[in-house]
């Protein structure tokens, strides 16, 4: 390299993304950004194309959560823009960092409506829908907008970036300049003592506390001081579903099953890293106490006192603060009332036993309950899968059959509930930790991003999904009395989904019992590669408020 060499756009986007870390791309190549992605291949970055960009951006974002590092996702202009717009937007509301590349129209051109090639003017559109946007009208700052990027991402609350990219920027030639990497990109946020004495003395003061695990504890990457914290009070816990395995699901202190009970009756409930939105049904009662006091740790002030007044708010990063709580703690007797702890003990006892009658029911055709059983049974002794989930009954229900052991180990489809988040986040699972994955779908669900079963054999990737299809959205059992086209919520119930992915060289199953799932799951986990077991389940089972309604009403006392 000379102080003389000048070089097209591509290569100093390159450049810039190369010297932030950036080893991996998702994406779906086209006017104006394929020579990007070949400019990518030939400096040593991966670049996995995509047969659409929604599935691209979802996978860009798991890729944040799971590595810390924004996950990049790249697109063509106007539509392709759009189609990764979803990602970008639920990436923002599941506060995952990621980056969306997009090739674009010139700003003069799409300023006065001239009628350019995909014209739109994309950067006030991504603009509501992320964390934050920026446009880069010269290949002299393509460094600086990426670091911008980069940084936005990652720091404070991590969320979505939108970095618009003109053809014209791509194709001009600037000169070669070192491009110095972001430094301290997520600088710590230490809390305030006088804030995390409060929370502490809160704390002390309680006879059931109660913590609550949010996907920012996952995320934060404190597993060994969260396990402490949580453990040296001896209280119970509750995970979100993306913050399973942060402590195992069979861990002692967990009161998952017996989720009512510990809710409705806290006295101090800590959050960490979790918000009181719909989820928790924001707080209120009869599902929570009315004398509850909140103690909330969180990166972003705006967060506390969304529903609930939060009588102990500790603002910083994760890390940082639950670490000042638990040294705040030392010393102080911290621990949860005999009697409150023996009542959750006994409703565990009770759940426990009727969730083991509906998971050995014998039942033809299978109910969810029991083909998750035989997943359960056969992941039990594969920990080091990463399990992705999406439905409606299918997530609810696998969220409280499959235990996990290891944290930042299941992917599913967060605050917005959106369907089509699945096989994006199974590949991005496989290529950023090298991991098996298990993609447990609902049959609509799939139906979102089923094309992308192509991309996970292309690049032979280490997926096993399982497609639980009932017939339906929610179920297939519904008649239409009025016409002679299917209900809205009828799938064709003669799809063979196993034949799919036959036709891209990946291994199909067709399972009807349980011990047919079993048998599939382990041939497919054994032989390390693409694979598709379609499990037949009954049309007739299943609930269509589905997601809402199962979190919102213990059927069997399940997690948040």
């Amino acid at each position: 390299m000379t102080e003389a060499e000048t070089v097209d756009g591509n290569e100093l986007v390159v450049d810039a993304l190369a010297a932030n870390g950036v080893r991996v791309m998702y994406g779906v190549v086209g006017i104006p950004v394929t020579d990007l992605a070949r400019t990518a291949q030939a400096r040593g970055l991966r670049f996995l194309g995509f047969r659409n960009e929604q599935a691209a951006g979802h996978a860009a974002a798991a890729a944040g959560f799971l590595t810390g590092r924004p996950g990049i996702c790249l697109t063509v202009s106007a539509p392709g823009f759009l189609n990764g717009l979803v990602a970008l937007a639920n990436a923002t509301t599941d506060c995952f960092p990621m980056i969306q590349i997009s090739g674009s129209s010139e700003r003069e051109i799409i300023d006065l409506r001239q009628g350019d090639y995909e014209e739109l003017d994309q950067l006030a559109a991504a603009r509501p829908f992320a964390k934050a946007a920026y446009r880069v009208d010269s290949p002299d700052l393509i460094g600086i907008g990426v670091g911008r990027a980069v940084r936005a991402a990652v720091s404070g609350r991590p969320g979505g970036v939108y970095l618009d990219l003109p053809a014209r920027v791509l194709h001009a030639v600037a000169p070669r300049r070192e491009q110095p990497a972001i430094v301290d990109a997520a600088p710590r946020q230490l809390p305030a003592p006088d804030a995390v004495a409060r929370a502490a003395a809160v704390l002390t003061q309680a006879q059931r506390p109660l913590f609550v695990l949010g996907k920012g504890a996952a995320y934060a990457r404190a597993d060994g001081v969260i396990r402490e914290l949580v453990e040296s009070t001896g209280a119970p816990f509750l995970p979100m579903s993306m913050a399973k395995g942060l402590l195992p699901d069979d861990h002692p202190q967990s009161a998952a099953a017996a989720r009512s009970l510990v809710l409705g009756s806290a006295d101090v409930v800590v959050l960490i890293g979790a918000r009181l939105n719909w989820m928790l049904e924001h707080g209120q009662p009869p599902r929570w106490s009315a004398e509850a006091r909140f103690v909330q740790l969180d990166i972003c002030a705006t967060e506390f006192d969304s529903n609930r007044p939060i009588a102990a708010p500790v603002l910083g990063d994760i890390g940082s603060s639950a670490e000042a709580l638990l040294g705040a703690l030392r010393g102080n007797d911290v621990g949860p009332s005999a009697e409150w702890l023996a009542d959750i003990d006994a409703k565990k006892r009770s759940n426990a036993a009727r969730m083991d009658a509906r998971l050995h029911a014998d039942v033809h055709p299978m109910n969810f309950a029991v083909a998750l059983r035989a997943v359960r049974d056969v992941l039990d002794t594969h920990r080091d899968v990463i399990v992705v989930s999406e439905g409606a009954n299918t997530l609810d229900n696998a969220r409280n059959i499959i235990p996990l052991h290891e944290p930042r180990h299941r992917l599913d489809t967060g605050t917005w509930g959106v369907m089509g988040v699945g096989l994006g986040y199974a590949i991005a699972a496989a290529v950023e930790t090298g991991s098996p994955v298990v993609a447990i779908e609902g049959d609509s669900a799939f139906g979102f991003s089923g094309m992308e079963i192509e991309t996970i054999c292309r690049y032979r990737l280490p997926v096993v999904v399982l497609v639980f299809d009932n017939g339906g959205v929610y179920r297939g059992d519904e008649v239409n009395p009025t016409s002679a086209d299917p209900a809205p919520t009828v799938l064709l119930h003669s799809s063979r989904y196993d034949v799919l992915i036959e036709a891209f060289g990946g291994v199909g199953y067709h399972a009807d019992t349980p011990d047919e799932v079993a048998g599939a799951l382990r041939s497919a986990l054994e032989s390390g590669g693409p694979a598709l077991i379609n499990c037949i389940i009954d049309p007739a089972v299943g609930t269509e408020s589905g997601h809402l309604e199962k979190l919102n009403r213990p059927v069997h006392e399940e997690e948040p």
